[in-house]
């Protein structure tokens, strides 16, 4: 029997038999045969192994395809598990699968595995990869299987099995000596397994449940090239000399403590920087036609009711009761805005409607996900909504990505990913609507000149979004800003107006946020800047550093002239010497350093060092001043 195969470029082969992916691969080349991971048929991944019994479009998936790279990780998972089974025969298997970057494997094993665990079992990963064992895949019963693993003493893996519908087969994977569940795809042989690293190990509850036993996690990372994996090394080195956290303890910006988790505890220094940003986006608002507004914290029960909260998101929200009345933290603040919209009737001619707020809020995010001010469970957001009619969507999104790409410009973000999520399958609202608001989305990227994927199926129920994605100077992804349309929480919350028709209908909400959670967004920038926050930004601008007493008065009125003319500076009048005090202001990432003595006192001026060790020589102070104003004008 022949089968047709048709191929990505258009070309269709035709095979006398039922051919195999790795036979299609050949028929094409020896180079693509050599580097075949696995094989699409009609969309469905598959093995090289695996043999295609009718006409069907066909994809050969190689390590530079999302798809092969996710199975090469997925495989390096199977072999980490491999070598702790040969070096750790009693310890159990559970889980192992892909993440972000790599992988992870569960084990359960008697005592915690060590440093010098985690560097054998990745030698054992090597000789065993050098081996070049085929890998294999079989199918059995599903009892069957979980009285294999039973045998083999892999509970763990026979509880996993034993929860599949007993009237289903399972696929196992075999490598060597060793045999795993999973639904694959995998690598033909482990030899394809060359450029893998193990990171950490940590601790992780069996299912995910903390009233199951802890189990040992280990996480690994896995690359197509060997290049690859040294760039993703390497850029791990420079975040972690970039972690907000260890920044923020040294520059004295903020902490975290056990008695309030997961919310920040602001310093002077820190605080600085919020009110930068903060002050920023109000003139955002003032500016672009946002009138600011301020909702309370605490929401009764019944609204989120209404709002579908309380049904959706309830384990996620802090709640409290007061008089025999349920009440909620707010997670969000758009159900506090349309409130405020519905006071006194609103008309056509009232729209767009633009309200914006630095509203804070409060999720009940688990401990395991907390990360410094990245991921906390008290955050402000720059959160605004726009009330509008269905024809205006397109003209306020198109303005709001412009507005947006100048907000990041000036906080020093040029390279912008932007993803469009679509309707998702469990949905309300008209089909007609759903077309006119994805439209809008995407054509307001069009008119902006932006290049943008398409999330299928990962916009919210109410409605699509744009996702707007910043790239940092290291190349990680920060998913910040978004817009949203929604149709349906003003028509659930009553919102009207008055069209032109006097009819009454409900607007539609363009949900968005800019920088998103304030707390987030600067340690983005403390991360992106190294701590070295430009000048416009940085908690202290200058310091003034006398270099011996006879100098601290024309000090005092250096200061005292920046602070007058609205720059942050600061006095060190302390009897040190001066190169001491200049390796501390520096570690401190000051952008200016001013140092005065006899010439400079006798000459009105100030001799100027700038941050990265830049020695710009001695000038007027009216001159220095003009420099910093310029270098603030320009958010340099």
């Amino acid at each position: 029997m022949s089968v047709n195969i048709s191929l990505p470029d258009g070309a269709v082969r035709t095979f006398p038999q039922p051919p195999t992916i790795a036979e299609v691969a050949a028929a094409i080349g020896p180079g693509l045969a050599k580097a075949a991971l696995a094989g699409k048929v009609d969309d469905r991944l598959v093995d090289t192994g695996h043999r295609i019994e009718h006409d069907a479009r066909v994809a050969i998936v190689t390590a530079k395809d999302a798809d092969g790279l996710e199975i090469l990780r997925h495989s390096t998972a199977h072999l980490l598990a491999y070598a702790v089974k040969e070096l750790f025969p009693d310890a159990q298997v559970t889980i192992g699968p892909v993440i972000e970057n790599g992988f992870f494997y569960d084990f359960a094993y008697k005592r915690p595995f060590t440093p010098e665990d985690l560097a054998a079992i990745e030698q054992r990963m090597g000789e065993l990869a050098r081996k070049d064992e085929p890998v294999q895949r079989r199918v059995l019963p599903r009892d069957e299987a979980v009285a294999y693993f039973k045998g083999l003493g892999e509970h763990y893996k026979a509880e996993i099995i034993g929860s599949i519908p007993a009237n289903e087969d399972v696929s196992l994977y075999r490598e060597g000596r060793f045999e795993d569940l999973c639904r694959g795809p995998h690598v033909p042989s482990t030899g394809r397994l060359q450029h893998f690293k193990l990171m950490k190990v940590a601790g992780a509850y069996w299912r995910g449940d903390h009233r199951n036993e802890m189990l040992q996690r280990i996480y690994g990372t896995a690359w197509a090239t060997k290049d690859e994996l040294q760039k993703y090394l390497t850029m791990l080195e420079e975040a972690e000399k970039r972690d907000h956290r260890r920044l923020g303890r040294e520059l004295d910006l903020f902490h975290m403590d056990e008695h309030s988790p997961g919310t920040v505890f602001w310093h002077p220094r820190g605080w600085t920087i919020w009110q930068e940003v903060e002050q920023y986006m109000r003139a955002v608002y003032r500016d672009n036609g946002y009138l600011e507004v301020k909702g309370p914290q605490i929401l009764d029960k019944a609204l989120w009711e209404l709002t579908g909260h309380w049904q959706k998101y309830r384990e996620n929200m802090f709640t409290t009761e007061s008089e025999k009345r349920d009440y909620a933290l707010k997670p969000m603040n758009c159900p506090g805005h349309i409130l405020i919209f519905k006071q006194g009737i609103k008309s056509y001619r009232d729209l767009p409607l633009r309200y914006g707020e630095f509203g804070q809020c409060h999720r009940n995010e688990p401990t395991g996900g907390l990360h410094g001010i990245m991921r906390v469970r008290g955050f402000t957001q720059d959160d605004g909504h726009i009330f509008c009619t269905e024809d205006m969507i397109l003209d306020e999104c198109v303005a709001y990505t412009a507005l947006l790409q100048r907000v990041y410009a000036d906080f020093g973000f040029k390279d912008i990913i932007y993803k469009v999520a679509t309707r998702p399958e469990a949905r309300i609202g008209s089909d007609e609507s759903w077309d006119k608001a994805e439209a809008a989305l995407m054509e307001s990227l069009r008119r902006a000149g932006c290049a943008f994927e398409i999330s299928p199926g990962d916009g919210a129920f109410y409605g699509p979004k744009i996702e707007y994605t910043l790239k940092d100077a290291i190349g990680r992804q920060w998913q910040c800003g978004t817009m949203q349309v929604d149709f349906s929480m003003p028509e659930r919350l009553g919102a009207e107006y008055v069209a032109d028709d006097s009819s009454r209908r409900h607007p539609v909400m363009l949900h968005r946020a800019i920088v998103g959670s304030l707390e987030r967004f600067i340690g983005i920038l403390i991360e992106q800047h190294s701590g070295a926050l430009p000048a416009w930004l940085a908690p202290v601008q200058a310091v003034v550093a006398s270099i011996t007493d006879a100098h601290a008065e024309y000090a005092r009125s250096v200061v005292k002239t920046l602070q007058k003319q609205g720059f942050r500076a600061q006095l060190d009048l302390r009897n040190e010497k001066i190169t001491y005090k200049i390796r501390e202001h520096s570690l401190q990432k000051v952008p200016f350093i001013l140092v005065v003595g006899d010439k400079e006192k006798a000459d009105g001026a100030v001799a100027v060092r700038a941050r990265g060790n830049q020695d710009l020589g001695v000038m007027p102070l009216a001159d220095f001043s003009a420099k910093l104003a310029g270098d603030i004008a320009r958010k340099a």
